[in-house]
């Protein structure tokens, strides 16, 4: 291989949207703030939470990974549906965030969740560790969607399920904070996934998603 080869493999990622998370690595985060945005009832996908959760088609024993878990809205469906014999990872780039998620499942007696700090390139998942990576209103926040999505694959076990749930963006329908905010639309993400190892392999229609699809990919 030549030196400009070599010196080409090693150029790190560029970033696809600077600073779509500075707001979560701020360290004056609101959490509160936060809490009253992402719990409440207009907000599509925390409106139909359990559906959603219910197509992950979790069971017991199984260990999942919510990527982007926020202030925890998927968590407690997650833990009840792996039971005490599985795991649940709580997965935030927002140290506060992390924090929050812990106490929240300490408090609720949780104890098969368990918070890890992710970076803009990685998860810092062990691999094969997990049997679903599910994300939620959190693949275009994938600053680095390559390195991510190498450390997703590489997180799961043999046959192991993505899950992406994200807000569909069509010029000339999504609204203009969507168009504004969402840097790629549905074709794109598949696009990208399939590249990085994965197979698509259902989208599931969810009763009263509008604004956003459910794929799932399986490792390959």
């Amino acid at each position: 291989m030549s030196v400009a080869l070599l010196a080409a493999c090693a150029v790190p990622e560029a970033s696809v949207k600077p600073g779509i998370n500075k707001s979560f690595t701020d360290p004056d985060l609101d959490v509160d703030k936060f809490v009253e945005r992402f719990e409440t009832e207009s907000r599509e996908v925390f409106a139909h939470r359990s559906r959603i959760a219910r197509a992950v088609g979790l069971r017991d024993g199984m260990a999942v990974a919510d990527v982007g878990a926020g202030t925890g809205i998927f968590v407690d469906f997650f833990a009840r549906d792996v039971t005490k014999n599985g795991k649940v990872y709580a997965v935030e780039i927002a140290p506060k965030f992390v924090a929050r998620l812990a106490a929240r499942a300490k408090g609720r007696g949780m104890t098969q969740v368990e918070t890890v700090l992710c970076t803009e390139r990685d998860v810092n998942l062990d691999a094969a560790s997990v049997d679903v990576v599910f994300t939620c209103d959190t693949y275009h926040h994938f600053e680095y969607p390559k390195s991510t999505l190498a450390s997703i694959h590489r997180a799961l076990r043999p046959g192991g399920r993505f899950v992406v749930v994200d807000f569909e963006r069509i010029p000339g329908v999504s609204r203009e904070w969507t168009l504004g905010h969402v840097r790629c639309g549905k074709a794109t993400v598949v696009q990208e996934v399939t590249d990085a190892g994965f197979e698509l392999t259902a989208e599931k229609p969810i009763e009263g998603l509008r604004e956003n699809y459910f794929l799932e990919f399986t490792k390959r």
